[in-house]
């Protein structure tokens, strides 16, 4: 009491003062609750309404995939198909180009102590290549004088041959008149009117001239033999130039081979692989790509065609159907400005897609560790290829990203709350019969 005394110096003690604080000074008042005949009422009335809404109303399932936009014909994707540097750049973003117009060149040559390698073997090859085409005109050259040498003894021998083949049938006729003459002498012999001495000198006379006629056919014979020879050898030497000069022009071509490869090492020329519109380069020069590197895209001039391609799981996959339609909602346009855009299914693929056709997809599920769930492709036919805003038109373009609502099975209301029993009655139901 004294410590309070000392701590309150007031007339009235602390105590007192907060109990007249904390004292109920108003009047309590009860109110009558509802009568129980209307909280009945309302509690049918709730019920009854709960049951028409769980058996007369439904609810479609859904889910929402990822998908991107593509056209058709695709927009073609060139890529680097070596490490280097961009020397040149032939074209410019918006150009139109033809199938096989140079788009980029690309310097992939080496640099050592002696110099740029793919250069210095350029020199050497060139070099190889003129020394050759020397051998081979050169050879050429060879040929045509042989060939013409040769073709002249021919020509010689063919003209002495003709003329020693008159000369045997001109002494053939004088040897068979001499034979007539060497008859008659036997004759005037016989009859006493020559002497012996003349007779024998008419033999001698047709034996020499036949022994000529004999010597003059072993020349024709020789020249024959002679002839026959020139010709062989006009033809071996003919092949044996040709021989040489084929050899050669293979070199060459080997060498030619070689100096595109060279070249094709120092610099390589990226083509475009069919006519459209440039519609992005992504290097510029003097810029260092790697193998694999994209470079430009070309969109076709083709009419495009532009589709969504949706990844639905297998457990999905039964309730979609080809013409029903999907709510898409594009990253590039918020929904909440732009609104979702209706699309219709075309074609459903029913083969699950390899984990390599989903690689070139960048809205394409990725796999996940456990994860045995397959995906089936489905293109999706869109209907608004240009979106307005404020007066000002915007196109889709292909890779666009989306997120697209799918709808699946439609169900009562009640048939969905019991969806956990049909899991228990699947978990204890026996075997199947097999009818």
């Amino acid at each position: 009491m004294y410590e309070d005394d000392m701590s309150n110096p007031g007339i009235f003690r602390l105590q007192v003062i907060n109990r007249q604080k904390a004292e109920w000074r108003g009047r309590a008042l009860l109110t009558n609750g509802l009568p129980p005949w209307l909280i009945a009422l309302l509690s049918i009335l709730f019920m009854a309404l709960l049951l028409y809404f769980l058996f007369f109303f439904d609810y479609t399932r859904r889910i929402e995939v990822s998908g991107e936009v593509i056209t058709f014909p695709h927009a073609i994707n060139i890529y680097s198909p070596q490490q280097g540097y961009i020397s040149k750049v032939f074209v410019k973003q918006g150009d139109s180009v033809k199938s096989g117009d140079p788009i980029y060149s690309i310097n992939v040559s080496r640099q050592t102590t002696s110099g740029n390698v793919s250069e210095e073997t350029l020199t050497v090859l060139k070099k190889q290549i003129a020394n050759i085409d020397q051998i081979i005109e050169k050879l050429n050259s060879n040929k045509k004088e042989t060939l013409s040498n040769l073709q002249e003894q021919l020509t010689n021998y063919q003209q002495n041959h003709d003329k020693t083949t008159r000369l045997i049938t001109s002494v053939k006729d004088g040897v068979a008149k001499m034979r007539e003459g060497m008859t008659s002498y036997e004759g005037y012999r016989k009859r006493g009117l020559i002497t012996t001495d003349q007779l024998n000198n008419q033999r001698f006379m047709f034996y020499q001239q036949q022994s000529n006629l004999q010597s003059l056919n072993s020349q024709a014979i020789q020249e024959t033999l002679q002839i026959s020879q020139l010709r062989s050898q006009i033809l071996t030497r003919a092949a044996e130039f040709d021989n040489n000069i084929t050899q050669n022009i293979y070199q060459r071509n080997e060498l030619q081979r070689k100096l595109i490869e060279s070249d094709a090492g120092a610099t390589i020329i990226i083509f475009s692989q069919g006519a459209g519109r440039v519609e992005s380069l992504s290097v510029t020069p003097g810029q260092m790509v790697n193998s694999g590197s994209s470079l430009a895209q070309i969109q076709p001039q083709e009419k495009t065609h532009y589709y969504m391609v949706l990844w639905i799981p297998d457990s999905s996959l039964p309730y979609v159907k080809i013409k029903d339609t999907v709510n898409i909602r594009y990253s590039a346009f918020p929904s909440e400005k732009f609104g979702q855009f209706p699309g219709v299914i075309k074609s459903i693929a029913y083969i699950p897609a390899s984990r390599e056709e989903m690689t070139g997809y960048g809205s394409a599920p990725k796999e996940s560790a456990g994860s045995a769930s397959n995906y089936y492709k489905v293109l999706v036919d869109l209907k608004d290829t240009d979106i307005s805003d404020k007066g000002q038109k915007m196109h889709l373009s292909g890779g666009l990203q989306a997120k697209t609502i799918v709808f699946l099975d439609t169900r009562k209301l009640y048939q969905w709350m019991f969806m956990p029993f049909y899991e228990v009655k699947h978990s204890v139901t026996g075997r199947v019969a097999n009818e």
